[in-house]
């Protein structure tokens, strides 16, 4: 049996320029007159059902690793989670896209911190930066952004990610007791 020829893969930049392009002509089918734009968005529909559900196929025969490193896809997982399917629970997925936040968080001196899900609402723990000085732009405000879109992305079963006051940390007495400097052990 010959081997098939190789399929030329998309690159990610390739793939989300064609699903910005395919938001664009649906918006514009959406807003246009007459029948043919709701025979056009249901023929999308139709079709996405169709590939979910032999997506769905596909993971059903999948093994726990072949199923993890599906997920671990970013275009796949995306589909996955698209078409209520993900093998992972929505507080991993979410833990996960806030781990992935996480060293971007804290080279502009701040820090973020799964907390985890109360209800439909993703909680994390944010400590402000402040340690890159006022040049570099993006405060408090653009973090949470960052970290409700990353959530957001990979759980969109969930209905928001609500900012938690960062934990105080416990520092060291202020004082040490006199009697720890003076006492000197028997000799």
């Amino acid at each position: 049996m010959a081997d098939a020829p190789a399929v030329e893969r998309l690159p990610d930049p390739a793939v989300e320029a064609r699903l910005a392009r395919l938001d664009t002509l649906l918006e514009g089918l959406e807003s246009a007159p007459g029948p043919t734009p709701g025979s056009a968005i249901e023929a999308v529909r139709l079709l996405t059902e169709v590939y979910g559900e032999a997506l769905a196929r596909v993971l059903d025969h999948a093994d726990g690793q072949l199923a993890e490193h599906l997920a671990d896809d970013e275009l796949l997982g995306h589909l996955l989670v698209l078409h209520a399917i993900h093998p992972e629970p929505v507080e991993r997925r979410a833990a996960r896209a806030v781990e992935r936040l996480r060293p971007a968080v804290r080279e502009r001196g701040g820090d973020v911190e799964w907390a985890g899900v109360d209800g439909q609402v993703a909680r994390v723990r944010l400590t402000a930066g402040g340690g890159c000085g006022s040049g570099c732009g993006g405060g408090a405000g653009e973090v949470t952004d960052a970290v409700r879109e990353a959530v957001l992305a990979v759980a969109p079963e969930l209905t928001g990610v609500e900012p938690l006051p960062a934990t105080p940390r416990r520092s060291a007495p202020a004082f040490v007791p006199l009697a720890t400097l003076t006492h000197r052990g028997a000799r």
